[in-house]
């Protein structure tokens, strides 16, 4: 839990969180095992693996698994092109995830294993990567090239509570959540990003009771197809498509299994609207949030000013992103046809080291990608599967970044995200 959220001076509600309009508080009483500068892609990695040795701070608690036991992981994060967002970099890219998935079974610490991903482009994670014999089964708020959408954002329908100027959910994540009446057996939420409230990311394992369903008899595969149906927003262009990977016999299994059951006394909520929702890309969450603040400012007039101030330095270091890498794509690549991506069930690079090598080049002289850049990283992996040198991307980036002054987004300050 990256944990700059419930005690953050923009929160209208100190040491509350809510994830929907009406929602009850899901802080109280979290556990935080790994939090600031202790979440981490490395940290991550360790605690799955259950190798204590390897963690860096925290509470020093791992998954000790065995061969008898289920695991469910659910993250959520930004994401691009075969990355996972962390609040700490590195990022998490799909090659080493997907190793240390196969490690995890190679143990023998684990029957089988599910896991919820909600990012942007989070199939590229594990299309074309995860074997089908690693008794994993993945779903994904997206496929391997479209956007995951925040909701609950002001200005939008439904809104969130009348004093928070920020997003309180993401449609994939509220999608399967709103069925679950939840507790928490082992929670870690990260990554604010402006206090986005929407833009969790939570580890590892967690149970969930259901508002709507019995999850004793509702299977994992009748859950994806609601959850798929309900992202789909009515088929509106601002929705995405819900995907499923690895070893899908499980999703016979039900849901009870890795979520927990539903206590006999509960009392169920309302079914959750299928109507089309408001939504906002996610990569552009914070600058809609810190907008409507910046609108409804009614503080300190120079406190205003430095607000937009922080946008235009947030909306011009995006824009040069964007110049910067059409600019260099033609220059490495040419035309489209030349550097278009891969086909559906392919990764999106075959040497990860090159890609994160491309990475790391252009962001020494062009300023860190940062959540909105990860977008990017499809043009890195097409200059990798075509050839591309190192040294001609050094070249390209030197040559269209030099008159740029990176200020905070200089990746000797922020960390390098490869």
């Amino acid at each position: 839990m990256y944990d700059d959220i419930a005690n953050n001076e923009l929160n209208p509600r100190p040491g509350v969180i809510i994830n929907s309009p009406n929602g009850s508080d899901v802080y109280a009483g979290v556990p935080k095992d790994y939090t600031g500068e202790n979440v981490t892609a490395a940290n991550f990695y360790a605690v799955l693996l259950g190798n204590a040795s390897a963690l860096t701070g925290g509470s020093g608690k791992v998954v000790t698994s065995n061969l008898f036991d289920t695991i469910f992981v659910y993250y959520t994060d930004h994401g691009g092109p075969g990355i996972l967002g962390m609040p700490n970099m590195p990022f998490i890219y799909a090659n080493d995830f997907i190793e240390v998935l196969k490690t995890k079974h190679a143990m023998g610490t684990y029957s089988e294993m599910v896991i919820y991903v909600e990012a942007c482009e989070s199939g590229s994670i594990f299309e074309g990567l995860i074997p089908q014999d690693l008794n994993i089964y993945v779903t994904t708020a997206a496929n391997a090239t479209e956007n995951s959408w925040g909701t609950y954002c002001p200005g939008m329908t439904p809104p969130p509570p009348k004093e928070y100027k920020t997003c309180l959910g993401d449609l994939y994540s509220i999608s399967w959540l709103e069925d679950r009446y939840f507790v928490t057996c082992f929670l870690v939420i990260s990554d604010s990003l402006h206090i986005c409230l929407s833009l969790l990311t939570t580890l590892f394992t967690t149970f969930f009771f259901s508002d709507v369903e019995d999850l004793s008899t509702e299977t994992l595969e009748e859950q994806y197809l609601n959850v798929k149906l309900r992202t789909l927003n009515n088929n509106t262009y601002e929705g995405s498509h819900v995907m499923q990977y690895g070893t899908q016999r499980i999703s016979n299994e039900t849901v009870s299994v890795y979520q927990g059951s539903c206590p006999t006394n509960h009392t169920a909520n309302p079914l959750p609207s299928f109507d089309s929702l408001g939504v906002v890309d996610q990569r552009e969450a914070d600058l809609h949030s810190m907008w409507h603040m910046y609108k409804e400012w009614t503080g300190e007039p120079q406190q205003k000013e430095e607000l937009l101030n922080e946008i235009k330095e947030i909306t011009i270091h995006r824009t040069l992103l964007d110049s910067s890498m059409i600019t260099i794509n033609a220059q490495l690549l040419g035309d489209t046809q030349h550097g278009s991506q891969r086909g559906s069930g392919l990764p999106l690079v075959d040497d990860w080291d090159c890609l994160k090598s491309m990475v790391r080049t252009f962001e020494t002289h062009c300023g860190s990608l940062t959540q909105y850049g990860m977008k990017h990283t499809r043009t890195f992996a097409n200059a990798c599967n075509n050839g591309v040198s190192e040294e001609a991307m050094y070249e390209a980036a030197k040559a269209t970044c030099s008159s740029y002054n990176m200020g905070k987004w200089d990746p000797k300050i922020v960390g390098y995200s490869a």
